[in-house]
């Protein structure tokens, strides 16, 4: 697993796990690599400090796996807590979390589908919303 301090073209600083820089690079070249905040997908990498491990910190190559395999796994248990517990309002999204947050609509966790443009303006007027971690890969 490889972490990049990342920036959006609004200047949103947040960061992305990848399995490799060639993962990144495949998925910014793609546009899935999207602000948490905005849902832009203008992103860049931001400079950072590379992590050095010193002579008395070796390695243990089964790590990288490891930790990919937990951050997985901690991220479908986020998307599977939402699907179980919030109503589900499709490409009605947008909308709905408007209505919820204008008062029109009653006060519940929902998820849904939404342009990067709606969530865009949804952040932009102070609605508060995120980005749901993707659905696992299908092992089969």
């Amino acid at each position: 697993m490889i972490k990049y301090a990342l920036i959006c073209d609004r200047e949103h600083g947040f960061e992305g796990w990848f399995g490799s820089s060639a993962d990144y690079d495949d998925q910014a070249e793609r546009g899935s690599v999207e602000c948490p905040v905005c849902g832009s997908a203008a992103v860049s990498k931001q400079i950072m400090a590379p992590a050095v491990a010193g002579t008395k910190a070796k390695g243990d190559p089964d790590v990288a796996p490891q930790m990919r395999s937990m951050m997985m796994e901690a991220m479908g248990k986020v998307r599977a807590y939402v699907e179980e517990n919030f109503d589900y309002v499709g490409d009605a999204f947008a909308r709905e979390a408007r209505d919820i947050h204008e008062g029109k609509s009653e006060e519940r966790g929902i998820y849904g589908e939404a342009t990067p443009t709606e969530v865009k303006k949804l952040v932009e007027d102070g609605v508060p919303v995120a980005s749901l971690p993707p659905k696992p890969e299908d092992v089969n």
